[in-house]
């Protein structure tokens, strides 16, 4: 039997405008990034953006707010642009990605037709001080427990190549550990000149070894590749199937390009793996 892969798909429906500090985030506003901006995008575009996806075989549909977290307007919101997507698509897997959340507040969530909720502890808890500072690593790990105890799928990970230590990246991989979720996506820093967080790009070599460290790690959970897989891979980008993922991200992310699907879907049947029909 063929590997199978996994394609997820993330729709940034509120871009900008963020008051947090962290210094990877071309949404804080306090780092004047050359990004678009826009509070709420049109209910019949995230539709249309969920058919398209849907169309190369994603299966994941990820909403991504910025902000710290929900207020009654965001999170009604979100719950009408899941609806909308749920009957248009409704083979498609519903993921939610809204910063902090009460257990009330993704209990509504699950409600509206989401099916898991999407919060990265981003680095360790040593480290996080370094990257943020208005709000704690400890609230992101609080807002994971609130899903899972919510009845959402838990999807947790983070960034790797922020200027962390390897002792760093270890106590990461097993707080992520420690909270089991289904799936852990494995981003890569993306620099950008307006960032104050300056890093030097990990190379090929040490980016496959932490997708292979992750795997053994967490033996059942779904390794997804996510942002930065472009400029990190480059031309080994099928390697990170052998080295232990079974998921990726396809098209645009949040505020980067990606490469457009069709070369993924190119790459993976290449490799003789299929594309996964189901999220179980």
């Amino acid at each position: 039997m063929s590997k199978e892969i996994f394609l997820c798909s993330i729709c940034n429906i509120s871009s900008g405008s963020c008051a947090e500090d962290c210094g990877f985030c071309t949404q804080s506003a306090k780092h004047h990034a050359d990004i678009i901006r826009y509070k709420y995008k049109p209910i019949e575009q995230i539709v249309q953006e969920a058919k398209n996806v849907s169309s190369y075989g994603a299966l994941g549909f990820c909403l991504v707010t910025s902000g710290l977290g929900l207020d009654e307007k965001k999170l009604a919101y979100v719950c009408e642009a899941a609806r909308a997507v749920r009957e248009a698509v409704p083979t498609l897997h519903l993921i939610a990605c809204n910063g902090l959340a009460s257990l009330e507040q993704l209990k509504t969530l699950k409600a509206a037709g989401i099916d898991s909720y999407n919060h990265n502890l981003e680095t360790s808890q040593a480290y996080y001080a370094t990257i943020c500072s208005t709000h704690s690593w400890q609230s992101r790990f609080e807002t994971c427990l609130h899903v899972k105890e919510a009845g959402l799928t838990l999807c947790s990970g983070g960034i790797f190549g922020l200027g962390e230590s390897e002792e760093d990246r270890e106590s990461f991989i097993q707080s992520v550990k420690a909270l089991q979720p289904a799936t852990m996506p494995l981003n890569f820093y993306h620099p950008n000149p307006a960032l104050p967080l300056k890093a030097n790009p990990l190379s090929e070599k040490e980016a496959l070894a932490i997708i292979a460290r992750v795997r053994e790690v967490l033996p059942q959970t779904m390794l997804m590749v996510a942002g930065g897989r472009e400029i990190t891979f480059k031309s080994r980008q099928s390697d990170i199937f052998a080295a232990g993922a079974d998921a990726i991200v396809i098209g645009d992310y949040l505020t980067t390009k990606g490469q457009p699907p069709t070369k993924d879907l190119e790459m993976i049947h290449a490799l003789g793996y299929t594309i996964a029909k189901s999220c179980h």
